[in-house]
């Protein structure tokens, strides 16, 4: 018997709040800490995500696609990835904010290696976190680390989209 996916998810959910409700019952600790991990995750996306789609849609609307390709397409050199290195550094809301700007740079034109540039960065390079990493860990250890990894992404995105070129990979631009 085959199953649909709308079905296999509705199933999912039901276990998923099923094992939430009886550890509740019979006071299972790892199901009551999945529960508080939950809850606060999604407390926290809940405080994050209206703010940041507001600022996507203002992305979408403002930021013209000349624009976008001018500076970040297949034309543009180095400074495509400076520039997505600086945007990354600046995104709140961590990676669950970086996709959905992602796609928006795809939709407006952006070279795959600057979107993936983006992304890397967006996990490695924000701002809070680095200043919060060098007050616990050191400026010295933070500019080696960022000194390492922002090569290695840049590098990354550069192989990964001449794999994806050289194995005529196509991703569909909806619009």
């Amino acid at each position: 018997m085959k199953y649909k996916k709308p079905s296999l998810r509705i199933s999912i959910i039901l276990t998923y709040s099923l094992f939430l409700f009886i550890s509740s019952v019979i006071q299972f600790n790892p199901g009551l800490q999945i529960a508080r991990n939950f809850t606060s995750f999604s407390l926290q996306m809940i405080k994050v995500l209206p703010c940041a789609f507001i600022l996507i849609g203002l992305f979408e609307t403002w930021v013209h696609k000349e624009h976008v390709e001018k500076f970040m397409g297949e034309k543009s050199g180095s400074m495509g990835y400076a520039l997505s290195i600086v945007l990354a550094g600046t995104t709140v809301g961590g990676l669950y904010v970086a996709f959905p700007v992602a796609y928006s740079l795809f939709r407006k034109g952006a070279r795959l290696s600057y979107i993936f540039t983006y992304v890397g960065a967006a996990a490695i390079c924000r701002i809070p976190m680095t200043i919060f990493e060098a007050t616990f860990l050191g400026i010295k250890f933070s500019i080696i680390r960022l000194l390492v990894s922002v090569p290695l992404v840049i590098l990354s995105a550069i192989w990964l989209e001449f794999y994806l070129k050289s194995e005529n990979y196509v991703i569909n631009n909806p619009h």
